[in-house]
């Protein structure tokens, strides 16, 4: 309940960060954004999910102890354990979503003023520099595939750790009752991840589809995983 708790709040903070701004524009034409109030958001969507890719390994350990170590879960997820887990998630996003508006904040914008998304993202700021970008799409690219690689590597060995441990169980209903634990928030982590990969190869790949659907991704990564994590 610590975790759910910390998920639902993440998803509302990274919503009132961002959905306001996209119904302004979409319902009153306000296309207008402040230089500090795009940088903010920039940091606020990086750092929270940074934050919500945490939660979900921390979560699928949480699963993997149930499951596979029923006996001694009570010893190993403790509230110092959870508290020790909130301060990781929070420092480790912090630290590595920091450099990201310090670095696009730094070029010089000379040109355009028009950003082609309705959402101050990394790049789609960064691209109306007139200076050298390749520090910045290093940098996102570098940490984003090392945060959600990494998270992703250990979600998925701690599900096949609890699929072979469901399998082996001998009783009548258990591996129902097992999988029934695990389903919902194995649906949410598959749904969070496969969006946030299309959405990230649709960048890589932008030359060759239509300018809107990076756009249309960035906006449903913000709406549907917070708005199916409470059901």
């Amino acid at each position: 309940y610590n975790l759910l708790s910390l998920l639902s709040l993440l998803d509302m903070l990274l919503c009132l960060t961002v959905i306001p701004k996209v119904l302004a524009i979409f319902w009153f034409d306000f296309m207008s954004i402040s230089f500090f109030a795009c940088f903010l958001q920039m940091y606020i969507m990086n750092c929270f999910f940074a934050m919500e890719s945490c939660t979900f390994v921390v979560m699928a350990y949480d699963r993997y102890v149930a499951i596979c170590h029923p006996l001694r879960y009570p010893s190993i997820i403790t509230d110092q354990f959870v508290a020790k887990a909130v301060i990781f998630i929070l420092a480790r996003s912090f630290l590595f979503a920091v450099p990201i508006p310090i670095l696009s904040a730094q070029l010089h914008y000379c040109g355009r003023t028009v950003i082609e998304n309705c959402i101050c993202s990394n790049m789609s700021v960064s691209m109306l520099s007139c200076d050298d970008v390749t520090i910045n799409r290093l940098y996102q690219f570098a940490v984003g595939w090392t945060l959600l690689g990494s998270d992703l590597t250990i979600i998925f060995l701690s599900y096949t750790f609890i699929l072979r441990a469901v399998l082996r169980l001998k009783a009548v209903g258990a591996v129902a009752k097992a999988l029934r634990t695990c389903s919902s928030h194995f649906i949410l982590i598959l749904f969070f991840s496969t969006i946030l990969l299309v959405f990230v190869l649709t960048h890589v790949a932008k030359k060759k589809i239509y300018p809107d659907v990076p756009v249309l991704l960035n906006v449903l990564h913000h709406i549907i995983p917070a708005a199916l994590n409470p059901v």
